[in-house]
């Protein structure tokens, strides 16, 4: 098929080098302009740009610019903007989603479905209309969440299930069909927020304990962050906030650190962090 391409992170990066293997001819990838980086001049190129150069494939930073190129369909990964209707009207699109629709509509539906505990979550390859995920599904997998399994390594393993799922899909005898309605209660993943990534130890342990999984998880100590990086729900009681060795009780259980990061220095073992800043008894964590 001829193919417009619309993403931009590394995630994306995967399922376009899937459609040139192939055999898809890809007549544009459109992707997020180029950011600065600090306070110099240099710019970067998104991961999807930097790989569309190296496949020597024409690149864009505007979507009406799939218009007119004469493409059948055009394929979403992890764009971050919504398609316009006019556009629609032009390239019918399918979008690579990475949750079980109509659960975890949006921006960030891995750390969502982690953040809630879920068990299980997927990934869709849906038709893509005028609202947020709303599409029906041409085809969808189901994957089950490991234990402690972080953000980033599920959704790594997500991209790998996807990207032959879509191939699949584009391979259809007669053409990809049509899609099916999505059924059940929706749920949206907005982007998750600083704020959100505090830990508040009078919250359950369990809880806690999945925050670190989608990175950027934060207390303070004696006035200044420390990242939690790695830990684990343990069982046991005490005063929330309060650290006992590598356990910091929360309000149902606690949370046993195993790597950490003080603000201004690298990750650490927590062991090794507990050893140097040796908090004194009954000394907390956080406000």
């Amino acid at each position: 098929m001829r193919l417009v391409f619309l993403g931009t992170p590394a995630t994306a990066v995967p399922p376009l080098h899937a459609l040139i293997d192939a055999g898809h001819e890809v007549a544009l990838v459109v992707t997020r302009a180029d950011k600065r980086r600090g306070r110099g001049t240099d710019v970067t190129a998104s991961p999807v740009k930097q790989a569309a150069i190296a496949l020597g494939l024409p690149v864009s930073h505007r979507v009406d610019d799939v218009i007119g190129v004469g493409a059948e369909l055009g394929v979403v990964v992890a764009f971050g903007q919504l398609i316009k209707p006019h556009v629609l009207a032009d390239v019918p699109m399918v979008n690579l989603h990475f949750s079980l629709l109509p659960r975890w509509r949006g921006a960030a539906p891995v750390e969502r479905a982690i953040l809630a505990g879920d068990d299980v979550t997927g990934v869709c390859v849906m038709a893509v209309e005028e609202g947020l995920d709303t599409g029906g599904i041409y085809a969808l997998e189901r994957v089950r969440i490991r234990p402690d399994e972080t953000a980033d390594e599920l959704r790594a393993r997500l991209v790998e299930i996807g990207a032959p799922l879509l191939v699949d899909v584009l391979a259809r005898p007669g053409g990809i069909g049509e899609p099916a309605p999505q059924e059940g209660e929706p749920t949206y993943a907005a982007k998750i927020t600083p704020e959100e990534l505090e830990l508040d130890w009078s919250k359950p342990a369990g809880e806690l304990a999945r925050l670190p999984r989608v990175g950027k998880a934060w207390t303070t100590f004696r006035g200044r962050r420390l990242l939690v990086v790695q830990a684990h729900a343990v069982a046991g009681s005490g005063p929330p906030g309060v650290i006992d060795g590598l356990t910091v009780w929360a309000g149902d259980g606690g949370v046993e650190l195993v790597r950490v990061q003080p603000e201004g220095k690298p990750v650490i073992d927590a062991a090794a962090w507990r050893n140097g800043a040796r908090p004194q008894p009954g000394e907390r964590l956080g406000a």
